[in-house]
Parts: structure tokens; sequence; C-alpha cells
């Protein structure tokens, strides 16, 4: 794959420790012990467990509830996962190479595909985090008090809040590194391009949440039971959707913003700062009418989702704090070792809101349990139409 290696890729996986000519084969093994830090097996085994559990359990809810939705959904992420990066990893395979550089490059863990390009724990991520914001969304009744565009809005805001405590930390820690001088990662945001933060973190998850919602959610809800091919085009037509939503929602800034840096990231801002308005406002009055008002409808719980919520946001924490003296002793935005930072008071802010989302789900399930509802549909098999 020697001829694949372009030559920014080459610089950043050089840069990285590892050599794009010799990143070996469609899937090669390494010893999590001789990787570039211990911070990588950590961060990769916390999501790939993380996600092989949702995955688990979503098979499960399917069989005992008649419910498809998360497996859907952990697919759909999937499935958008493939369509969109393999382009970015070989834009001049796909024949784009005069439009899109290489943008980034992951460094080598202990699990890769793509001859170092894609490591397994980038396939995990996507339906985990995925799953992480729908249900907690799910959980304090969004979608059904709001509706589907609603509730897409604050999957997007929830997924952007753990994101992006992740996406500040990778490029110090060197479990990717952002090619800077692509005018497609500009303006940066610290070490992170504003792009990733408003699209990748924010509207792609909302654009997943919407099309899973819109296709199998909705439908579950009110009853339908979907035969298994059903399920099958629905996850492919989702996958593909959500990539051109992608495309489609960051609109103003790409086309209006296109000749202007600044003018692209204000947009950008601007997309980002309405759809937290929107989400902080829908969430906030939905949990204070279910703290005093608990809903007549059947309260809907996944607790593999809370509780794992917190061991992410816990091992997140131990990696950043491990992280915060060569953080503070960095100079002109990067480490004594060169490695850039990101930004400390907005994964703070992350931190903060990730935290209260969480907590609500907890709150909101005491109170229901309290006022004697009826026991969640989640437990309940979905009736089958005739």
């Amino acid at each position: 794959m020697a001829d694949l290696c372009s030559p920014t890729f080459d610089q950043l996986a050089t840069e990285l420790g590892f050599s794009c000519a010799e990143a070996g084969g469609l899937v090669e093994f390494r010893n999590p012990f001789g990787l570039e830090n211990w911070t990588l097996p950590v961060l990769e085994w916390t999501i790939i467990i993380g996600s092989v559990l949702a995955l688990i359990l979503a098979i499960v809810r399917l069989r005992r509830n008649g419910d498809p939705t998360n497996l859907v959904l952990w697919f759909g992420a999937t499935a958008y996962l493939f369509i969109i990066e393999p382009p970015l990893y070989f834009p001049a395979a796909f024949g784009i190479e005069q439009h899109v550089d290489t943008m980034f490059a992951h460094n080598v863990f202990t699990v890769d595909f793509l001859w170092g390009r894609l490591p397994l724990y980038i396939v995990a991520i996507y339906p985990l985090m995925a799953t992480l914001a729908f249900e907690i969304v799910k959980m304090l009744g969004v979608f059904r008090r709001y509706g589907v565009l609603a509730g897409a809005v604050c999957v997007g805001f929830v997924h952007h809040a753990f994101y992006e405590i992740f996406d500040h930390l990778g490029p110090q820690l060197r479990w990717w590194e952002w090619s800077t001088e692509n005018p497609i990662n500009q303006p940066m945001f610290d070490a992170v391009p504003l792009p990733s933060v408003v699209v990748f973190a924010a509207l792609w998850p909302m654009s997943l949440a919407f099309c899973v919602q819109f296709f199998v959610g909705r439908h579950v809800d009110s009853g339908t039971h979907f035969t298994g091919l059903q399920l099958v085009w629905r996850t492919i037509v989702i996958g593909v959707l959500a990539s051109l939503g992608t495309f489609i929602l960051p609109i103003p800034a790409t086309v209006f913003g296109a000749g202007s840096d600044t003018l692209r990231g204000f947009l950008y801002a601007a997309e980002l700062a309405v759809l937290t308005v929107v989400a902080i406002v829908l969430l906030v009055r939905q949990w204070t009418r279910l703290r005093s008002q608990p809903s007549d409808a059947p309260p809907y719980t996944n607790t593999f989702v809370q509780y794992y919520s917190v061991v992410y946001l816990c091992i997140m924490a131990i990696l950043w704090a491990t992280a915060l003296p060569d953080f503070f002793g960095a100079v002109d935005g990067a480490t004594s070792n060169g490695d850039p930072i990101g930004n400390l008071w907005y994964t703070l802010a992350c931190f903060v809101i990730a935290i209260l989302c969480v907590t609500a789900t907890f709150t909101v399930t005491r109170r229901s349990a309290a006022a004697g509802v009826t026991p969640s549909t989640a437990e309940q098999p979905a009736p089958h139409t005739a």
C-alpha cells in the first residue's frame, strides 16, 4: 500500500511514530504494551468493550422485547462509518485527491484495519457514542414529548458533550494527529478543527438519530413489528441518509463561508450555538416537567447506558488528570514534546453537561418508580401489526 501513502499521511504517520509504507495489511495486531503510551490501550478497550456490550444488549432487547431500535442504531452508525471514513483515508483511490487531501492520521493501536488507517476502537466508537446519546435522550422522554426532530437535536447536543471530552484530549496524547495545513480543517479551535467540533461531534449524530427514529423508532413506539428484511434495508438507508445529512446540515458554513476561514468559523459556531440553545431548553423543560409531573407514559430505562456513561466519564477524567501536568506546562499551545493541547474550559463545560444529562436519567427513573408508573415498555414485547 506504499503507493497509497500520500505525502500528508506519510508525514503525519512519521510524526506519530510509525511508517505509512510499513503499516501492514487489511488487519494488523500489535502488543498493547508496545504502543505509543499507556493511554492508547486504556482508551481502546474502554470503547471496544462498551461497544460490544451495547451490541449484545441491543440483540437481547430485540429478542426479548421485539424492539430493534438499538440494533438499527448500532449498525446504522457503523454503516455511516464505512461510507464516510474510507474516502478520507484513501482520497486518491476514490478519485477525490484534487479536492480532499488527508485530514488526519490515527496512531496505531492493538488492532488496526486498512493499512494503519482505521483502528478497531474507531469502528467501535461510532455506535457506542451514538447509543449513549440516543438512549439518554430517549430515557428523558424527549422523542415522545417533542417529536423526531427535537429529539434528534438533543441527541446531537448530548453526543457533542461526550465526544468533545475525548476530542480535545486525543492530539495531546497522540491518539491521532490533524493536518493543520488542510483548508478543510480550518479554522482550528485550539488542537481540534472547528468543523470536527460541529459536524462530527454534533451534526452527524443528529442526522443519524433523526433517521433512526423516523424510519424505525417511532414505528416501534406505536407497536409496529418489522421483519428481518425490513430492518436490513432500513439500516442501509439510515446509514446513507445520515451520511447525506453530514453534508447537508453544515451547508451554511461550507457554502457561504467558503471564501473566508473567519466567516466559516462564525457560521459553524452559530449552527452549534442554535443547536445548543434549542437542546438545553428542551432537555431542561422535559426534565423539570418529569420531576414535577411524572408522565403517564411508562418510563423507559437503559441501565447499561446509565452506568457505562459513568464508566466512560470516569476514565476520561482520569486520562485528563494524567495529561494536566503537560497541559499546564505547554508553551504556545504545544507541550514540551510538541503535542498540541485542547481547550480545557470547553472540555470542563462538556463534562458538566454530560454529567448533568446522565444524572437526569437517574432522577427521572426514581421519580417515575415512586409515582407508581407501570414498567417500561422496553420490558414488554412490541405487538405485531396485522
